[in-house]
C-alpha cells in the first residue's frame, strides 16, 4: 500500500513539474511575443517619422524671399482672371473685394497666435513672410485646390511651421470677413423677389406652388487627414473617397 502511494505521489509530482515547465515556456513565449510587438511598433513609428520628414521642404530648398519672385507673386502681379479662378476659385475683382472688405485690416491689426507670445502683443506686420494679399492667396489656394502642404511651401516659399500657422490664422480672419460683408450673408427670399422666383418655377412646373428655388449637393474632394476624427468625418463610404460635402441653394433666376 505504501509503495502504491509513493508511486502516485511521484506521478503527481512529475505532472506538476511538467505543468509548470509548460507554463514557464508559455509565459516566456508570451514575453518574447510582447517584445517582438514592441520592437515592431518602434520600427513602424520610426518609419512613419522618417516618412513625415520626406513630406516637407526646408529653408535651403525654397526660394529665399516669400515676397519676391515666388510663383504666387507672379500670379498675383498678372491680375489674370483665368489664373485666379483656376487656382483660387474667384476672379481678380472678388479677390480685391475680400481684401478691402476687412481681410487686409484684420491681417495688419491682429497678432498671429504663437505659443511663445501673448495675444496682447502688438502685431509685427513688417516681419511677416507674407503681406495681406499673400495671406488671402494662401488660404484660397488651400480651400480651392486639393494639394499637399508641400505644394503650398513651393508656391509661397514658406517652411511647414509657417504654412500651418498662417492657414489657421487666415481661416479665422476670412470667416470674420465673410460674416460681416453683405454678399456673404445667407438669407431667404421675401416679397416681390420671392414671387418673381416662384413665377419662374410655376411656369415650368405648375404643381410647385410656393417654391422659389432648388437645392443641390456638392462633394469637394479633399486630402486624407492624418487626424482620425477628421478622416472619419470626411470619408464617403458610398464613393470610397474623402470629401467635404456642401449643400447649395439656387433661386429660380440662377442666383
Amino acid at each position: 500500500m505504501g509503495n502504491l502511494i509513493d508511486t502516485l505521489l511521484s506521478h503527481l509530482a512529475l505532472e506538476e513539474d511538467e505543468y509548470w515547465d509548460e507554463e514557464n515556456n508559455r509565459l516566456q513565449n508570451a514575453g518574447l511575443s510582447g517584445t517582438a510587438i514592441y520592437l515592431e511598433a518602434q520600427e513602424n513609428r520610426q518609419h512613419h517619422s522618417e516618412n513625415r520628414k520626406r513630406l516637407y521642404l526646408i529653408q535651403n530648398e525654397l526660394l529665399p524671399n516669400p515676397r519676391e519672385g515666388t510663383p504666387w507673386q507672379h500670379l498675383h502681379s498678372s491680375s489674370s482672371d483665368r489664373g485666379f479662378i483656376m487656382t483660387m476659385g474667384i476672379d481678380v475683382s472678388t479677390f480685391e473685394y475680400l481684401l478691402q472688405s476687412g481681410f487686409a485690416l484684420l491681417w495688419n491689426t491682429t497678432p498671429i497666435p504663437r505659443p511663445d507670445q501673448p495675444m496682447t502683443a502688438p502685431p509685427r506686420v513688417n516681419s511677416r513672410s507674407l503681406d495681406p494679399a499673400g495671406g488671402l492667396g494662401l488660404i484660397l489656394h488651400y480651400l480651392n485646390l486639393t494639394m499637399r502642404d508641400v505644394s503650398l511651401m513651393e508656391i509661397f516659399a514658406l517652411i511647414p511651421s509657417t504654412v500651418n500657422r498662417y492657414l489657421d490664422f487666415c481661416l479665422d480672419i476670412l470667416l470674420s470677413v465673410l460674416r460681416q460683408i453683405p454678399k456673404g450673408v445667407i438669407r431667404w427670399l421675401e416679397g416681390d423677389e420671392f414671387q418673381e422666383n416662384n413665377s419662374l418655377i410655376v411656369a415650368r412646373h405648375p404643381l410647385l406652388m410656393g417654391a422659389f428655388g432648388t437645392m443641390d449637393g456638392l462633394n469637394l474632394p479633399v486630402q486624407e487627414s492624418p487626424d482620425q476624427e477628421i478622416e472619419n468625418a470626411t470619408f464617403n463610404g458610398w464613393l470610397h473617397e474623402h470629401f467635404v460635402s456642401s449643400v447649395i441653394a439656387f433661386g429660380a433666376t440662377g442666383m
